[in-house]
């Protein structure tokens, strides 16, 4: 069995990519009290798979230009990933107000977009400790990515979802403008996370572990609210 997986490395590390993200899809979908089409759920799921195969050419230009990361790398590797991010589950679902009809679905498309890149991310992340036969390694990395990565995409993502919500029924100045806010803001989260993640001592991991689960905690709170958004809400304003 270990042979066959080391044969086969990307068989288990889709699988151990595949659980967490399936129980954080679980999670934010059972939240949703109108629950979106299957169809839309899966193609935004393989669409923010499809994104890592964008993202991995163009974040490899960047490192073959700045061997030597710094400050600008790591902003152009976090705008790469969430715009990407964006980009395909917007073709996909967002540009769509059929499908995505609530101010919340624009949270829930994102997040589950978020969720395939994750996953895909995290398999490609695995590959090579599941090839070496080091499945302990494996166990461990997989957790790590599970409380971290799996986390910050679910947070970047659900922002640009909160700016989206938001300007739901706005104009469409409003709603273009919030979008740009909204990827920004992902972007300078994502990047912070990334630096924070290199400049931090082992001892200090756990910390920006936690940092990203306030933040998670915050996007909960924010997902409560946006579900009681209506025009109502907006027309009294």
């Amino acid at each position: 069995m270990l042979s066959f997986l080391q044969n086969y490395p990307f068989i288990l590390a889709f699988i151990l990519g595949l659980i967490p993200a399936l129980i954080w899809m679980w999670f934010w979908l059972k939240e949703d009290s109108h629950p979106e089409p299957a169809k839309m759920i899966t193609l935004s799921f393989l669409g923010g798979m499809l994104a890592v195969l964008v993202v991995l050419p163009l974040e490899k230009l960047v490192y073959n230009y700045q061997p030597d990361p710094h400050l600008l790398s790591f902003i152009l590797w976090a705008t790469i990933e969430e715009t990407a991010k964006f980009a395909f589950v917007y073709f996909i679902a967002l540009r769509n107000k059929k499908v995505a009809d609530e101010p919340v679905d624009d949270m829930i498309y994102l997040i589950v977009s978020a969720l395939g890149f994750v996953t895909f991310e995290n398999a490609l992340f695995l590959i090579p400790s599941i090839h070496a036969g080091n499945l302990v390694d494996t166990i461990v990395s997989g957790n790590l990515r599970f409380v971290g990565a799996s986390l910050l995409h679910i947070m970047s993502s659900a922002t640009i979802g909160v700016y989206m919500a938001l300007a739901f029924y706005k104009s469409h100045v409003d709603k273009v403008f919030y979008t740009i806010a909204g990827v920004i803001v992902a972007i300078v989260l994502h990047t912070g996370f990334n630096l924070l993640i290199i400049n931090s001592a082992e001892k200090n991991i756990f910390l920006t572990f936690g940092v990203v689960w306030v933040g998670i905690v915050a996007i909960l709170l924010m997902f409560e609210k946006i579900k009681n958004i209506n025009q109502n809400t907006y027309e009294r304003q």
